[in-house]
């Protein structure tokens, strides 16, 4: 089998069912009505955000996030709406878990993560995030960071990469890898191999001291999400790979 004909049987084997009635969207269903009950007039919509809605997820790593928008007459800081979503989560016996921007919980069978923001105004769809590693908020749009990635043409290298991430256990947020694999593809045209293995090489040559930034605002730094000592395990993962002689040992 090629190279090609191994990575397409896994990501046909991952592919995900992001249809209308598809079984992850019933999550939003189950939560909406808690998150409704939270948020009272504030709340402006609940969306699919993240992987799903990117169409970069994975069946094996099957998640969805939801966004929560909430009004910008919303008057609590960011920092106590995240704490009070998260109490709220807990009393109501989800079993959170704290992660940057959102709140994890598992329903269903699935990992949810719940993003709140609060919308910076009324003519815009910028919002204000609460980031808990750095205890401070930042301005972005995740409408932007969608339509970015799903525009971008490498679904298929960036649902690899996550996988990989993935099985070899890295701490490696999802949009820094997919801004990642983007930076290591401009300009190249190969196969799905191919580019895979440049963006490996990437990782291991040029990764550690890259600036990656926020497409929606490009104050942020999303490279400043890992410590060196961190991007540094990613290099040295991405180094082992290409060290690798058959695509089995990268990823299955």
């Amino acid at each position: 089998m090629t190279p090609d004909g191994y990575l397409q049987n896994i990501l046909t084997r991952e592919s995900v069912d992001t249809d209308l009635f598809s079984p992850i969207r019933g999550v939003q269903a189950a939560l909406e009505p808690t998150i409704r009950e939270w948020a009272g007039n504030r709340l402006l919509n609940v969306s699919p955000s993240g992987s799903f809605a990117k169409g970069t997820a994975n069946l094996s790593g099957t998640d969805i996030d939801l966004f929560i928008s909430l009004s910008p007459d919303t008057v609590e800081p960011l920092k106590e709406i995240y704490s009070k979503l998260f109490n709220w989560m807990n009393s109501r016996g989800y079993s959170p878990r704290r992660q940057n921007v959102s709140i994890n919980v598992r329903v269903n069978g699935y990992d949810v993560d719940l993003v709140p923001g609060k919308r910076q105004d009324h003519y815009s769809t910028d919002h204000s995030l609460y980031r808990r590693r750095a205890d401070t908020w930042m301005k972005t749009n995740v409408a932007t960071h969608v339509n970015y990635i799903r525009q971008s043409g490498r679904a298929s290298e960036i649902r690899i990469l996550k996988l990989w991430r993935n099985q070899k256990g890295l701490d490696f947020p999802s949009f820094y890898l997919e801004l990642t694999a983007l930076k290591a593809l401009i300009g190249r045209y190969g196969t799905l191999a191919g580019n895979v293995w440049q963006v490996l090489e990437y990782l291991r040559d040029n990764f550690v001291n890259a600036r990656v930034l926020d497409p929606a605002n490009t104050n942020n730094i999303v490279s400043d999400d890992l410590t060196i000592a961190e991007r540094l395990k990613i290099k040295a993962a991405a180094d082992k790979a290409r060290q690798a002689t058959n695509w089995g040992e990268i990823v299955k």
